[in-house]
């Protein structure tokens, strides 16, 4: 596969402004920085040695917001008033979330189920934007009261999976909290970075990055040569995470308790108590075998074989991602050199253990879980301080990009598994005498119809000079920046005539969505090619 030198480095910063790397995670977040002294990343810790900052948002009497630990102390005594994972909300519409409203304890607006949600507390509404800017000003100050210093600029990890709408939701909350966003990096992408610190520059390794945390899971595998960061391929799932196993105890628990969905959902203390207790659970498990607590003075009691039999269908669904990321990078488990463990969740003893299993070796989990994204991000902040020239990173789209062609045809132009930035171009021209303008209409997906793809945007090229049909020479460009953002450009060589439009979608795919994409695309191969060569038939006999 070959190797794209991409000059991120402008040298001009260097160490005169501070760049943090945020992890903004969906239980968790963390800021970490480069020691000046050390050149090794560290995360920002509190005076009492903490360094994780819950991610949860509580309104109060009188206008005031509480972020972090204090905001958490109010989660089962004000359920409708305290916000937590609401990164799951990031760029989604109601239909992405219905099915697990019931998770959330506060309410979550389903007006108009093709929109953005918002989120209601008492009379006013905030997006999942406004909301995760609460969270990263908390961080942004932490930061300045630990460094003493103006913190104004910054790199947030996002999973690999998040998609356009999902980054640039993330973009624009960082710019409400005062931080200019340099860089969206993904996770599994930051994690490998911390970790690829000790390799030497003469070696090669191919290692796989497993990373699930509270709401998200993603597993990457990454090439590693020289310094030089390659990303053959992603998978994951934007809905599983450490909440699913919580939900899946608590659920379990509920029906020993002979509490029915309905009294849940009205009851919200006591939904929030009994998610608060398996979290709980759930992490002591890791190091005990049975755990006992108790809700309104009714013991509540399970073993880890019982919590592993909960965990397992979820635990199950990474494995089948880890297989559809090794099938995409096309080598074999036994290609894989390192696994490396990323996120609070993999310290659930059945997770390392099955994933142990998958990859057939010992894991890659000396730095710790929760910490490492934010270890990484700052590595990347340092990157772009032109601080560390001795690192290169290259990151990929998940879904092919192309445009409609005559007969309905997709035309691809950035096939999917593609390095980003990616830049690619074609010339087309027009089918009709004197035709004065041409529909650019962009697709994702992996279907030789776009009716079969997804639609991202459409705009018209207006102004070609009166031709006959063939003559007007239409150049499109597709560019894919380093966020992950596709902006299209259309010129009429011939005139000049330029219009181009930035893609960013009202709301993104679902994982269960890019998942059918892809498999969609294999089951109708056979079918979509006999399709495309009719299709092409017809369009020449015009």
């Amino acid at each position: 596969m070959p190797k794209i030198g991409i000059n991120i480095a402008t040298g001009s910063l260097q160490q005169q402004e501070m760049i943090v790397g945020i992890d903004l995670g969906t239980t968790n977040s963390l800021v970490a920085i480069i020691h000046p002294e050390s050149r090794k990343p560290v995360v920002l810790k509190e005076h009492d040695g903490n360094a994780l900052v819950p991610s949860v948002i509580h309104f109060g009497e009188a206008g005031l917001v509480s972020v972090g630990d204090e905001a958490k102390k109010y989660l089962v005594a004000e359920p409708h008033n305290t916000i937590f994972s609401v990164k799951r909300l990031m760029g989604k519409s109601y239909n992405d979330v219905r099915d697990y409203s019931s998770f959330f304890t506060y309410k979550v607006i389903d007006d108009n189920s093709e929109s953005l949600v918002k989120v209601q507390v008492g009379d006013t509404f905030y997006s999942p934007i406004e909301l995760s800017s609460y969270i990263l000003k908390e961080l942004k100050a932490r930061a300045e009261h630990i460094l003493k210093t103006p913190v104004t600029k910054a790199v947030i990890t996002v999973p690999a999976y998040f998609n356009d709408a999902q980054r640039q939701a993330t973009r624009d909350a960082g710019r409400l909290a005062g931080l200019d966003v340099l860089r969206i990096v993904n996770e599994p992408t930051a994690a490998s970075l911390a970790y690829g610190l000790g390799l030497r520059n003469d070696e090669t390794k191919t290692i796989a990055v497993y990373d699930l945390g509270g709401g998200t899971f993603d597993i990457s595998v990454l090439r590693i040569t020289g310094g030089i960061f390659e990303v053959l391929s992603t998978n994951g799932d934007t809905y599983l995470g450490g909440d699913d196993f919580d939900r899946a105890i608590a659920q379990y628990w509920s029906v020993k308790l002979g509490l029915t969905d309905e009294e849940l959902n009205t009851n919200k203390n006591i939904a929030q108590e009994l998610r608060l207790l398996a979290e709980e659970a759930k992490k002591q498990l890791s190091s005990v075998t049975e755990f006992k607590g108790s809700i309104a003075g009714e013991e509540l009691v399970l073993t880890r074989e019982e919590f592993e039999n909960l965990a397992k269908p979820f635990v199950d669904r990474t494995i089948q991602c880890c297989k559809n990321a090794m099938q995409d990078a096309q080598l074999h488990v036994a290609d894989i050199d390192e696994v490396v463990m990323v996120g609070g969740s993999t310290r659930v003893p059945l997770v390392k253990k099955s994933v142990a299993e998958f990859f057939g070796r010992a894991l890659h989990d000396s730095l710790n879980p929760d910490e490492v994204v934010a270890l990484g991000a700052a590595v990347q902040a340092d990157i772009l301080a032109g601080n560390n020239k001795d690192f290169l990173l290259l990151d990929i789209t998940p879904l092919s990009l192309g445009i409609e062609t005559m007969g309905g045809l997709m035309d691809v132009l950035i096939p999917r598994n593609s390095k980003i930035p990616s830049k690619a171009g074609r010339q087309y021209t027009t089918q009709k005498d004197g035709q004065p303008g041409m529909r650019i209409s962009v697709y994702q997906g992996e279907r030789d119809l776009v009716k079969d793809n997804r639609k991202l945007a459409e705009f018209n090229l207006t102004g070609i000079p009166g031709m006959p049909a063939g003559l007007p020479k239409v150049e499109i460009s597709f560019l894919v920046n380093a966020d992950g953002i596709l902006v299209v450009k259309a010129k009429e060589l011939r005139s000049g005539v330029e219009q181009s439009i930035e893609v960013k979608p009202q709301y993104g795919l679902t994982d269960e969505e890019v998942e059918k994409m892809l498999l969609d695309s294999i089951t109708h191969a056979k079918e979509d090619i006999q399709i495309r060569a009719l299709v092409e038939a017809q369009t020449e006999a015009r």
